[in-house]
């Protein structure tokens, strides 16, 4: 998905393999909308959410770092009604260790289980990155294992989750419906949402249907059998949505409901704001595997400042929030809404320096990280096996 502006010198690219704004500029959330045809989440489906749960939402949903949506207002309808849903996200494993934003679909998808009681299915695109990153099979699914305790060890809830890769469960009531997505969409159709070229082998050609099908509850049969209208909840990254686009196109003519979903912008690089974090570029992003003296040396050399050139300066100008990225990261991770806007407030009016936003990011983030390793240590073999075995959820929805 390209979104062109000013002719075609200038444009940003948004797909599920490449995010990148137009030179020296950041993604352009608004046009993205536009182009994608969401909907942004107002203040009235924030409180909604409240209501219905009896709890506070997600700083993530407070902040509009999830700031789109499809038909989530229909999903909190349902619930409303009593009726049940069932969420749905994944991971592609073409990486040993995860940063910080992989992290956040899994954390927010946390908040949701835990706050509507729902079953969780997570997939692991093993074969996909075998596909895309010219891993062999075997490292594809070693790594599909490695990134299941990073997830597991966000806390998720065994009587509720269950984890599967696509080289082990793929088959069966899944591969029909693969069958039958693939069947409704033309090859023409599958170029114009994903822009493949000639260049491409079928095996990427012939993927999209193995994303979109979890969104149908018949693929789980020992989940939600004789459930075909249960519907489903997607959190994920808006460079998801054109996965989605196609699935909800095709989900009424095979007779499910359409998908709803629920979309987060990008973690920002360190850098600054225009695309997001690289797995390729480790001075990019904070790892859940970095120590405190890597996230204080990254922050402190690599965390773009939008703090002027001097201290005379600052004081008279302050700093530039909208492109300060320990700002940006603090508004993600630093939970107190009162300590945030304090920092806001004096930051941008120069009475605080970019060194102590930085120290006060360097606190939350170490927090944050140390927190997650100790988590994943105690994440055992045994623990993996046990989410990624095929068996019933009896009490999912109690």
């Amino acid at each position: 998905m390209e979104i062109k502006e000013n002719g075609e010198e200038e444009q940003q690219i948004v797909n599920p393999w490449k995010v990148e704004a137009k030179e020296g500029g950041k993604i352009d959330y608004d046009k993205l909308i536009d182009q994608f045809g969401c909907q942004r989440i107002d203040q009235s489906l924030v409180e909604r959410v409240r209501r219905l749960t009896s709890r506070a939402p997600h700083v993530f949903l407070r902040r509009d770092v999830f700031f789109a949506h499809r038909d989530f207002n229909e999903i909190l309808d349902a619930y409303e009604r009593g009726e049940k849903f069932y969420l749905y996200t994944g991971r592609g494993p073409s990486s040993e260790a995860l940063h910080l934003g992989h992290l956040i679909p899994f954390m927010f998808t946390k908040y949701l289980q835990d706050a509507f009681k729902v079953p969780l299915v997570i997939q692991l695109t093993d074969d996909e990155k075998c596909m895309w990153k010219n891993l062999t099979v075997e490292e594809s699914q070693r790594l599909a294992r490695e990134n299941a305790k990073d997830i597991i060890a966000c806390g998720f809830d065994v009587t509720r989750t269950f984890i599967f890769s696509d080289f082990d469960y793929v088959g069966g009531a899944f591969y029909k419906n693969m069958v039958k997505v693939g069947k409704c969409v033309t090859y023409n159709k599958v170029v114009g949402i994903f822009g493949f070229t000639g260049e491409d082998h079928i095996g990427k050609v012939s993927f999209p249907p193995v994303q979109a099908v979890p969104s149908f509850p018949s693929s789980f049969p020992h989940l939600f059998s004789g459930q075909d209208n249960l519907r489903c909840l997607i959190p994920c990254a808006i460079d998801q949505d054109p996965y989605f686009r196609m699935t909800r196109d095709v989900a009424p003519r095979i007779g499910y409901h359409k998908p709803a979903l629920i979309e987060s912008l990008f973690f920002p690089a360190l850098q600054g704001e225009t695309g997001k974090m690289s797995a390729s570029d480790p001075n990019s992003a904070i790892y859940v595997t970095d120590s405190a003296k890597d996230i204080k040396s990254k922050i402190n050399k690599f965390a773009f400042s939008g703090g002027q050139d001097t201290i005379e300066k600052h004081r008279e100008l302050g700093a530039d929030l909208e492109v300060d990225i320990p700002y940006k990261y603090l508004k993600f991770f630093l939970d107190d809404d009162i300590e945030l806007a304090y920092i806001g407030k004096e930051y941008g009016a120069g009475r605080m320096l970019t060194g102590e936003v930085k120290q006060r990011l360097i606190q939350v983030l170490t927090e944050i990280v140390e927190r997650h390793r100790r988590a994943r240590a105690a994440v055992t073999d045994e623990m993996v096996d046990a989410f990624m075995a095929v068996r019933p959820l009896p009490n999912m929805f109690n």
